[in-house]
Order: structure tokens, then sequence, then C-alpha cells
């Protein structure tokens, strides 16, 4: 399985740098990007997407990004640099073949939700309302007096298909998925397709939309990764480690191609 080596950067809670045999999946927003008052207006810090595809590179195409954000929006964030994109939380799949799937399940009523959503959203000032190809979701990190609201209509909403869709809570924002899709279910998927299949998975997530897939990695065999519990709160720290874990893959590479030279 190989020597884990310890960052020097915050020792008092940094996890173990990436080892080759490892796959690596990662959350975006809150987690390698921080987050914004609006999700088109957050900053990809440069070299973050070069990390990503160096990290991708050292294993063996073993990188994916899952999140709550759909698949075109990723790419505009981080272009290819991820192998596999689990996007709407699972609902749509990118696999390393380029080959794109989407969930059989989806929301019934999604159309008619959209247009209460909206309509609501008029009378709350700054909640924003995002449909995507799944799922609805209104976001109030702009508008904080009216998240009592929002979560209720969500609630409301679901209620009156509870076989079929669920609330997914997130921080200052509610979304209404199809019930059964989640980023827990993605990453198994993921890791039994190659070049997944085999490798030990790492996923590091910051929200309760993570949850599932931190419990999925380590049921796994593998490390389930919290921002706040173990990078102290800070998406710089997740990069710091990233960059760290490329040098360092990169250089055992190196090290392993000159002795059998």
């Amino acid at each position: 399985m190989g020597t884990f080596r310890r960052l020097p950067r915050f020792p008092h809670m940094a996890p173990d740098v990436l080892a080759p045999h490892q796959a690596l999946l990662l959350d975006l927003d809150g987690t390698i990007i921080d987050i914004a008052l609006r999700p088109e207006a957050v900053i990809v810090p440069d070299g973050l997407a070069t990390t990503l595809a160096q990290l991708r590179d050292a294993l063996g195409g073993a990188m994916a990004v899952l999140t709550g954000r759909s698949l075109p929006e990723v790419d505009r964030l981080i272009g290819d640099a991820a192998s596999a994109v689990a996007a709407e939380h699972g609902a749509v799949v990118r696999w390393p073949d380029g080959a794109v799937t989407q969930s059989t399940l989806a929301l019934a009523r999604r159309d008619e939700w959209l247009g209460e959503f909206v309509a609501a959203a008029g009378r709350w000032p700054g909640v924003l309302i995002e449909a995507k190809t799944q799922s609805l979701v209104a976001h109030y990190r702009q508008a904080p007096q009216y998240g009592t609201n929002v979560v209720r209509l969500a609630e409301w909403l679901a209620a009156t298909d509870p076989d079929g869709a669920e609330i997914l809570r997130a921080r200052k924002a509610v979304e209404l998925r199809p019930r059964g899709v989640s980023k827990g279910a993605a990453l198994r998927r993921l890791m039994d397709a190659e070049p997944f299949a085999g490798r030990q998975p790492v996923f590091v997530g910051d929200d309760v939309t993570d949850e599932d897939a931190i419990a999925a990695a380590r049921e796994l065999g593998g490390v389930g990764l919290h921002v706040g519990r173990d990078f102290a709160g800070s998406p710089a720290a997740v990069r710091a480690w990233l960059a760290t874990s490329a040098r360092m893959l990169a250089g055992r590479a190196e090290a392993a191609a000159t002795a059998h030279a």
C-alpha cells in the first residue's frame, strides 16, 4: 500500500498526502473553490486546474469531481482537468471515456415546481432559482431572511410527491431532487469503473450534501475528508494539500523512472 507522508503545513489536522494507489474524488464549491454570494460569481484560483490535471495524470486518470453543479458549469470552471464528472449530485455522469449518462430518476412535477419557485422568488428579493437537468435549487445566500420561507416551500412541494422527490439542504440553499440520487451512489458507481476500480477512494467535501459520499468512501475502505473537520474549514488548505500531493506524486514517479533507467 506504500508509505504515507504527512504535510508540513497545518500539521495539527492535515491528512496524509495522496498515494499512487488511490483515486481522488472532489466536491467543488466550498471544497476547492471558495463560495461566492452567487454560484456564477465564484473565482477559480490560478493554477487550480493545472494541479488537478497533474493529479489526474499521476493517479492514472482516477480523478473525478462530484458536484451539485451542472456539467457545462464544471467544464466552464475547470475544463477537462477531471477525467470523470458526477454532476447534479450524480444525476448526470460523464465517464472517463467521454460518455454521458443521465439518471432515469426524474422529478415528475419539475416544471410545475419550477413555476412555484419562480413565483415565490418574485416575492423574496435576493432569492435565486436554479433549474438543473434533474433538479431545482433555491439559493438564499443573498437573502437569508427568507431562508425559512424557502425551506417551507420546498418541503411543501416535496410532500406532494414523497415517493419521487426529496429535499437536500445545503448552506443557504435547498434543492429538490429525485429520490435516490446522491453523491454517495455516484461515488460507488465510479469506483466500479476503470480507472477507479481496485483503487482506494479519497473523497473531500464540505457540506451536508457531501456526507453520503464521505461515508461511501469510508465504507469502501477509503478516506472521507470534510473541509470543516479536516482542513480547518479552508478551501485554501485543501488546495495546498492537493498541490503538495501533486508535487510528491511527481517526485515519486521521477525517482522510480530514474531507478529503472
